[in-house]
């Protein structure tokens, strides 16, 4: 009995060495690989190849959505879909600060066409709402950016039971993208949902655990974990819904100076003074998505800098665990309240 216990631990801690090398491996490729390609002097680099072209297209009588839109890259992202012409419903938390950035950008643009919608995504309740009130005014979605996003750093449950940055980077994000399904379809096969991740789910694999059960709650992974729900996501919805004429695209803005990021990351913000991308640039690919024709991009990829971007890093075991994306897909349906 001795013998196979002592067996027992030493293949436990062998497996528990061996996941400890691999979450270390995964942390260090990303990092390595983000200073590289994330920074503002990447962005620099890689925009000797785009073509200017892709981005002068007009959108006049197009409608797109984008939420979070009152600051940061969602703002940047409504200012530039505006100044082409499209008529931009911006999704905002705070009535204040969404009627102060609306005004800003028709201002900016001279584009009249700029409505401001209040949804706390935090909130099933409120986007079921919005939602209802939005499908009431019949008109057909072009764009659905899903861009709101949040790091709280401390394990905060909402009024409905959920882990905060679960509740509006994951649920949220699936429930506004559920529900706006009938009028997507209605600009189809002009329509494209762009689900703006992040950089970090390039360190962790996708996993069931939704809404972090471990202890000693960590803000920066559950993020991380979010983002890669989104990507797993987004490449379902492609699958699902690939007869729809509507397009499905993850996309990833880089290191990016946001409130957001200054707010949630303050010690990463300042290591990298003056190495951040300005919003403008973290949007710029969102946009680039938005104008381009479905034919051209690739059903359910991920995007970063005008081009398609690997979703899973090197040695980094990340790829398989997209297999679970059906049994999380059906438990977000279920936490959500959506009918099948």
């Amino acid at each position: 009995m001795e013998r196979g216990a002592l067996q027992v631990r030493v293949h436990i801690s062998i497996g528990a060495l061996a996941m400890f090398l691999l979450k270390a491996w995964r942390v260090s490729v990303f990092g390595a690989y983000g200073y590289l390609n994330f920074t503002k002097s990447a962005f620099s680099e890689h925009s000797k190849m785009f073509k200017p072209e892709d981005m002068q297209a007009n959108i006049e009588g197009k409608n797109c959505i984008v939420t979070g839109a009152n600051s940061g890259i969602g703002y940047a992202t409504a200012e530039g879909l505006a100044s082409r012409g499209a008529t931009v419903y911006m999704v905002c938390r705070n009535k204040e600060r969404g009627e102060a950035a609306l005004s800003e950008i028709k201002s900016k643009t001279g584009n009249q066409n700029i409505h401001l919608e209040v949804c706390d995504l935090s909130s099933i309740r409120d986007v079921k709402s919005f939602s209802s009130n939005f499908i009431s005014k019949n008109v057909p979605v072009h764009v659905l950016v899903n861009n709101a996003g949040l790091l709280e750093n401390n394990r905060v449950t909402t009024s409905e039971g959920f882990e905060l940055n679960f509740a509006v980077n994951v649920l949220g994000t699936y429930a506004i993208t559920e529900l706006m399904m009938p009028l997507l379809e209605k600009a189809a096969p002009d329509a494209k949902v762009i689900t703006v991740s992040s950089g970090g789910m390039y360190s962790v694999p996708l996993t069931n655990d939704l809404q972090f059960s471990e202890v000693k709650f960590d803000g920066a992974k559950q993020y991380a974990l979010n983002k890669r729900v989104q990507v797993a996501l987004t490449e379902k919805w492609a699958e699902k819904y690939s007869n729809k004429g509507i397009g499905f695209y993850s996309m990833h803005p880089g290191w990016a100076e946001t409130p957001g990021v200054a707010k949630s990351l303050p010690s990463f913000t300042k290591s990298l003074s003056g190495k951040l991308r300005t919003r403008e640039e973290g949007a710029d690919t969102i946009i680039w998505l938005a104008l381009q024709p479905n034919e051209k991009l690739v059903p359910g990829a991920f995007y970063f800098d005008r081009s398609e971007a690997p979703k899973h890093l090197a040695f980094s075991a990340t790829k398989s665990s997209h297999a679970t994306i059906g049994s999380i897909y059906d438990h977000l349906r279920s936490l959500s309240g959506l009918a099948q």
